[in-house]
């Protein structure tokens, strides 16, 4: 449960308290154009550890006056099972789009287990009604039985709804970027397995002087393996950046191509460009001024990306534990949650070294969001 701050203000480096959470580690984070918080817990569990499973009772929630809020209600966040297509059962990511309705991103694996058709899911709701308006399921072509959808991006301009974009971050099996019609719910997946979407080999990023890798209890410990992670698009929605969880580098690829699926997979990949190395990071986020931002979780930090490739910290605290979730806002900030991810059981051979609270913060950055709004002779009624 997040709790109001006691500590509010900023520190040094400008980053202020928002909310602490004390029940489940926070992922997702967004904000709505009228200065709405929305925040998701995922239920993550791992198979190898079933002690450490967070124990869920809301999977997305809005921040009112400094507590959680389930939304829109109690009851689409108690799934039935782990295939129920009408409710949330297990959602990594949540993002406001440029027509100011919120997205969730449903996993439909609480307990890493293969999902089942009807449990990863898109969920839109209309943030004037609370309530849904449209729920995309994704076939077992798209998400396959290795998939985690991860993060997403929107472009309200292309088709007659808009488009999704979405990472699979498997860490074993195949890894890609999913893009969703939104006007017929059809997705499909581009860069499926390509090296710039997968983890790169025997990555070990050093977290406060410890390598960080998977050590099963009484088993060899093997690289972390996540691929696909960060999501964000440059300024004019022309390309689109992404990145691996497991990886130093950074990588684009031309938005015309992936959504034109008469084009074959092979096209897709020649525009894909190799952007650079950058610091290991989580989430990715960019602003109106073609700024890039990387939540570094080796070094307790946010950095951001120039357009001239040039890197700038933006905050560094150690309470920065793992920074997973970026959001640039209407309001002129940069919002952040930290998770402690690396000190999930499933890295400490099945001892659970979280100590809550989890942490939503924000920095002043005084820019704007990348906001992708639709063409005014489209048809955007929902």
């Amino acid at each position: 449960m997040a709790e109001p701050n006691q500590t509010q203000g900023q520190t040094e480096n400008n980053l202020e308290d928002v909310a602490h959470f004390y029940g489940p580690m926070v992922t997702g984070v967004t904000v709505s154009q009228q200065g709405r918080v929305f925040v998701s817990f995922p239920s993550r569990s791992f198979v190898e550890f079933p002690k450490a499973v967070d124990e869920v009772h809301y999977t997305v929630a809005e921040l009112r006056d400094g507590y959680e809020v389930p939304y829109p209600n109690l009851d689409i966040n108690q799934a039935k099972n782990d295939h129920d297509p009408e409710a949330m059962i297990s959602v990594q990511s949540v993002v406001v789009d440029a027509q100011d309705r919120l997205w969730a991103l449903d996993t439909g694996r609480p307990d890493f287990q293969p999902p089942s058709y009807g449990g990863p899911k898109l969920m839109g709701f209309d943030l004037g009604q609370n309530r849904a308006f449209q729920t995309i399921l994704f076939p077992r072509n798209v998400a396959l039985p290795t998939s985690y959808l991860n993060d997403m991006r929107f472009d309200l301009r292309r088709g007659g709804a808009g488009v999704a974009f979405i990472t699979d971050s498997s860490d074993n099996g195949p890894n890609a970027i999913i893009v969703v019609d939104l006007a017929t719910g059809v997705s499909w997946r581009r860069l499926h397995d390509h090296p710039s979407t997968k983890a790169e080999p025997d990555f070990t990023p050093v977290i406060d002087g410890e390598r960080l890798m998977v050590r099963p209890a009484g088993g060899p410990p093997s690289p972390l393996a996540m691929g696909a992670d960060g999501i964000a698009f440059n300024a004019d929605g022309s390309r689109l950046y992404y990145s691996p969880l497991a990886g130093w580098r950074l990588f684009s690829v031309d938005i015309d191509a992936l959504v034109n699926r008469d084009i074959p997979e092979e096209q897709v990949e020649a525009t894909v460009v190799a952007e650079g190395s950058k610091p290991a990071s989580d989430g990715l986020e960019s602003d109106s001024q073609d700024r890039l931002y990387l939540a570094d979780y080796e070094d307790h930090a946010v950095v951001r990306r120039t357009y001239d490739g040039q890197f700038q910290t933006v905050a560094q605290d150690p309470r920065l534990a793992w920074p997973n979730s970026l959001a640039v806002a209407n309001d002129g900030y940069l919002y952040i949650t930290a998770n402690q991810y690396h000190q999930h059981a499933r890295f400490h051979g099945g001892l659970d070294l979280r100590q809550p609270p989890y942490y939503l913060f924000r920095v002043r950055i005084d820019a704007q969001p990348v906001l992708l709004r639709p063409h005014e002779q489209q048809n955007t009624d929902h």
